[in-house]
């Protein structure tokens, strides 16, 4: 018996279902291309942080967060400078430097002088700095062997790392990786899996 001849109920239910179907797979291939496209993007997000890690043990490279406006306006309060380690034989006068300090945090300044230490290595450097915003040079020379001198600043951006270092928000970037990782890669109802055909229609086939 042919299709044609189905009774009424069963070419309904057929071609109902056959409708239910054409809606329902554009819509799982819709949410199947975003979760892919969310999953590239978490992807490469992960690589980029990898190979940022990479570079700062490799190139000494760190990010120093400005609480003070001592080197306004040229790193105002609120930035973010990223720096690289050189030898102090490099440094020259006009850089903008990170210098650390036993027992305090690191400072960062413009050099003003650079000499020699007396009686010291070869290699180590005595420089004097002062922020920009300062009418003084700092109270004390510095006697260095390496420092990390600013490659560029981001304006305002301190709070957001600052923030993005917190627990809450590293516990939210998991679980919502996590949660991106499942929703890509759990295994959909239908697919792979032929349709069936309603227990009527096949009934009616001969």
């Amino acid at each position: 018996m042919s299709s044609s001849t189905l009774p009424p109920s069963t070419r309904a239910a057929t071609r109902a279902e056959a409708r239910t179907a054409q809606v329902a797979a554009p819509r799982r291939g819709r949410l199947s291309r975003v979760g892919d496209v969310a999953l590239v993007v978490a992807a490469a997000a992960g690589a980029l942080c990898i190979v940022l890690a990479i570079a700062a043990a490799v190139f000494d490279v760190r990010v120093t967060l400005f609480s003070t406006g001592s080197m306004s306006p040229t790193i105002p309060a609120g930035a973010a400078a990223v720096a690289r380690g050189i030898p102090a034989s490099e440094v020259r006068v006009g850089d903008v430097v990170t210098v650390e300090r036993a027992g305090k945090l690191p400072i960062t300044h413009r050099v003003t002088s650079v000499a020699g230490v007396p009686e010291g290595d070869p290699e180590a450097r005595r420089i004097t700095m002062r922020g920009d915003a300062n009418a003084v040079e700092d109270p004390f020379p510095y006697d260095v062997e390496r420092v990390r001198i600013v490659m560029f600043s981001l304006p305002g951006a301190a709070p957001l790392i600052a923030a993005g270092a917190t627990p809450p928000v590293m516990v939210g970037v998991t679980v919502a990786a996590t949660v991106l990782v499942v929703a890509v890669f759990w295994p959909r109802r239908g697919r792979g899996r032929p349709r069936r055909r309603p227990a009527s229609a096949r009934r009616g086939r001969t």
